[in-house]
């Protein structure tokens, strides 16, 4: 029997996957960050917006296949609020909405770095910062990517590594001169078509996984992990599950904490991991179209506490009663810092206040409002992540414990990549199809 630890989107994937399974999950529902809201008639995917692409086709594929016909295709409606304009995403290819001296200190910049790049005039970025500014100038960093990447971090990029970025595109120098022009031109293509559940939300993946599954124990907490002559044991609430076999999609400093065989310096290394946390503010609003925005990035602070707002209503109509729109703003913090510990109504009155300010809600058609907190929403890559992320694997590994997922291996994945390191995984132990 092969025992799953998590039943997230990775956890569920894997279940699906592998007959002879069981799914142990912490919370009454499993669903993981990919659990959505259903309330007098609005649906909000609460642990973060979430929209179904891939830059891999059979990725894509693997996702679809899931969910069947009933999807809803999108083209990608998005821009980033930066001083009272709607500036087109990704930043460097809606320069021509910026002041006219905005978009030429832009480009300037641009093709200065470009030419002192392939003089070999620019350092090897050792930081966020330094590679935001290597890769764009200094002045698409400065107005938009580093005041963005710190908001939602909540680390500063100088303070950050840089194992992540190779989800970030390489801008195309003719499409900087384009978009400087005010010639159209598309950035980051591979999402600039989505699909989304016509209705339920992106809980109906999750949803249908958990129905694939052999077996999945919710409501189970996971207290101690230990090695038996056979395998693992699993227990937690005064029950016990032995397995042959154990995969975790749990996070990795709670997997450290839990098995017993972890020594102290990989329970400090565990500890020195860092996260962020979510708080999600849905509101439902009395109009039928408040605008055609897929979603908006607010990276300056003085435009709300939130660093995206989405709109689930434009994802698909059956999201709402009929007759009304919805957004949800999506808000970076710590576990048990001091946004956390807002109460609701502060949480919806901050957002309510700064949607009605920048001209995208009107705050008296506000009719339904919810808030939700998620403890584990994004991995933060500090200048000591690799360093301690590594050790952890390589011990994990060693015990004869396999990690997936988003945080299971701690890393930064999207959905699709979430999914097809479950399929990978489930093929090389056996019994995956």
């Amino acid at each position: 029997m092969i025992g799953i630890l998590g039943g997230g989107l990775t956890g569920l994937t894997l279940g699906s996957l592998l007959p002879e399974s069981i799914v142990i999950e912490k919370e009454d529902a499993p669903g993981g960050l990919c659990r959505s809201l259903n309330e007098d008639g609005y649906t909000f995917d609460f642990g973060g917006s979430h929209i179904i692409f891939s830059n891999r086709p059979e990725r894509l594929q693997f996702m679809l296949s899931v969910l069947g016909e009933d999807l809803v295709k999108n083209r990608r409606n998005t821009k980033i609020y930066y001083k009272g304009r709607f500036v087109k995403y990704p930043f460097e290819n809606g320069l021509s909405d910026l002041p006219l001296e905005e978009n030429f200190e832009c480009l300037v910049e641009f093709l200065k770095l470009r030419l002192k790049r392939a003089r070999g005039e620019v350092p090897e970025p050792a930081n966020l910062k330094e590679w935001f500014e290597y890769k764009f100038g200094r002045a698409i960093a400065r107005k938009y990517l580093l005041p963005y990447n710190e908001k939602i971090w909540r680390v500063g990029p100088e303070e950050m590594g840089t194992e992540w970025v190779s989800r970030i595109p390489d801008p195309p120098l003719e499409d900087i001169i384009k978009s400087s022009l005010g010639i159209e031109t598309e950035g980051y293509v591979h999402q600039l078509e989505f699909y989304y559940p016509l209705r339920g939300g992106i809980q109906v993946l999750t949803d249908t996984l958990a129905d694939r599954c052999r077996s999945i124990r919710s409501g189970f907490e996971v207290e101690h992990v230990s090695r038996t002559q056979d395998g693992f044991r699993v227990s937690g609430g005064g029950e016990s599950h032995d397995f042959q076999t154990l995969i975790s999609t749990i996070p990795l400093p709670a997997l450290a904490r839990v098995f017993d065989e972890t020594p102290a310096d990989m329970v400090t290394a565990a500890r020195d991991l860092r996260f962020n946390s979510l708080v999600t503010v849905m509101l439902g609003i009395d109009d039928p179209k408040i605008n055609d925005l897929s979603w908006v990035y607010f990276p300056r602070r003085e435009d709300g506490i939130f660093y995206r707002a989405s709109f689930p209503s434009n994802y698909s109509p059956e999201t709402t009663p009929e007759g009304k729109s919805s957004v949800m703003a999506e808000i970076s913090c710590f576990r048990d810092d001091d946004t956390w510990n807002l109460s609701d109504d502060e949480l919806v009155d901050s957002v309510e206040t700064s949607l009605h300010k920048n001209g995208i809600v009107d705050k008296d058609s506000v009719e339904f409002s919810r808030v939700m907190r998620t403890e584990y929403a994004y991995v933060v890559y500090d200048l000591e992540y690799e360093r301690n992320v590594s050790r952890l694997r390589k011990f994990m590994s060693g015990a004869g414990i396999e990690l997936c997922g988003r945080f299971g291996r701690f890393e930064y994945l999207n959905m699709d990549a979430c999914m097809d390191d479950a399929r990978e995984l489930a093929l090389r132990i056996g019994g995956g199809e």
